[in-house]
């Protein structure tokens, strides 16, 4: 069974989480990703099935949208909600006009760090795997390209908003960065990925109805040309 199938990851499951289900529910040996979601983020993941899977870095060189709340005034060791809690700011004097201030100076191509929890490699290491063993490398900043990005709602410390960017994006550490520049800190509280490339949410199958699906029901939401 090769192509891709769209799946709307939900919460508390990892991308291997979805992968391994695959793979096991429809007797699939061959089934990959095409970029991680974590744990704690919904929405888009594209699985490769078969042959597909060779064409994992056509996908992950596309450019992702995602709906995303900042959280102001709280910032953690591994720049998600998730993590341990660094320092704690009021954000009583912050403006709105500040915050859009801020957003706007994201747009562009700009320089980011990669956060210490990414699934990058160094020495066959991956970043967060020495995050859990307490260490913390020098990283090199990457270059990233921010398409769009728009805020949906205000209600501090809650900021939402609308991102279009390119591959080696990590939302988690845009929302760190916007946070230190307002001077409160901030962390990513939730995530959604709308998109990849072409590929739309909308077009997902959710978990629990792929749990009903038997390999014929499957085969017929398998996409076979990109």
């Amino acid at each position: 069974m090769d192509g891709i199938l769209l799946v709307d990851k939900p919460k508390s499951y990892t991308s291997h989480d979805m992968v391994d289900f695959i793979r096991k529910h429809f007797n699939i040996k061959k089934v990959g990703h095409s970029g991680t979601l974590d744990p704690n983020a919904t929405g888009l993941l594209i699985l490769l099935l078969g042959n597909f899977t060779k064409l994992s870095e056509r996908f992950t060189n596309m450019k992702k949208d995602y709906y995303a709340t900042l959280l102001l005034g709280l910032t953690t060791h591994t720049q998600d909600i998730q993590g341990k809690i660094i320092k704690q700011n009021a954000v009583d004097n912050i403006e709105t006009s500040e915050v859009r201030k801020a957003f706007a100076s994201f747009k562009g191509k700009l320089l980011q760090l990669p956060p210490m929890v990414s699934a990058k490699r160094i020495h066959g290491k991956r970043f967060y795997e020495l995050s859990r063993q307490g260490k913390v490398i020098e990283r090199s900043p990457v270059e990233i390209e921010i398409f769009d990005i728009k805020i949906n709602r205000i209600e501090l410390p809650e900021v939402d908003f609308f991102v279009s960017c390119s591959k080696g994006t990590y939302v988690r550490t845009l929302c760190d960065d916007i946070g230190n520049m307002l001077g409160c800190g901030g962390c990513l509280k939730d995530l959604k990925r709308l998109a990849v490339g072409s590929f739309r949410i909308e077009d997902a199958i959710s978990f629990d109805v792929l749990k009903t699906f038997d390999a014929e029901r499957l085969r017929t939401h398998i996409i076979t040309s990109v």
